[in-house]
Parts: structure tokens; sequence; C-alpha cells
């Protein structure tokens, strides 16, 4: 009985935190500090979301960017979790780069500044 209690209690306060939902905090920003025509990593940092029902698309001029590696997801404290998505770039001043992010059913898309 006392071990059936505890399940109980555990499922229950796991369903609350599991029912809130948290939008992601979204980071696009480049390795190194932004310069056009030099090589550069295109970083999507996006954290503190629940549930893990994302994705995360690294874009250029609105098509995705091939070949961009992403971590394992990852949780933090409270059942929020994390992950980053990053690509190798070299920008132009006429290019627009962006990091499109669905979380759930809500799709948006966020720039990159090379702050130059």
């Amino acid at each position: 009985m006392k071990a059936f209690f505890s399940f109980a209690v555990i499922f229950l306060i796991y369903s609350t935190v599991e029912s809130k939902e948290s939008p992601p905090k979204v980071q696009v920003y480049g390795h190194n500090p932004g310069k056009y025509g030099a090589p550069n990593t295109l970083i999507c940092h996006v954290s503190g979301f629940h549930p893990p029902d994302i994705s995360i698309q690294l874009m250029k001029n609105g098509m995705e960017i091939p070949n961009a590696k992403q971590t394992d997801l990852a949780f933090e404290k409270g059942w929020k979790f994390h992950l980053t998505k990053s690509v190798d770039f070299t920008p132009q001043e006429e290019d627009k780069f962006t990091c499109r992010v669905r979380h759930l059913t809500k799709e948006t898309e966020y720039m990159w500044d090379p702050d130059m």
C-alpha cells in the first residue's frame, strides 16, 4: 500500500508539471563576431521550454541550411528542456539568416544580427 501511495504522489506531481506549457527562450548568434565574407558558425540555442515537442531549423534566405548539427535534448530544473543547433556559414551582406522554432503548434523565426 505504501509503494502504491508513493507512486500515486509522484504521478500527480509529474502530471501537474507535465501539464504546464513553457514557451522557448531563443538566442541566435555567431560563434565569432559577425564579419561579412568570413567563415563562422551560426548557433541557435533554445531553452526553458516544456513540453519537449520542438523542432529547430537554421535558415538562409528562407531555405533550410543543410548539414546542421543538433545536440541531444537535455533537461534543466523544473522539467524544462534545452537544445542547440549549429551550422558553419559564411555570411554575405545580402543574406538573411534566421532560426525557425516550432514549439507545439506555434512557429516563430528569430533573426541573426551580425552586430557589425
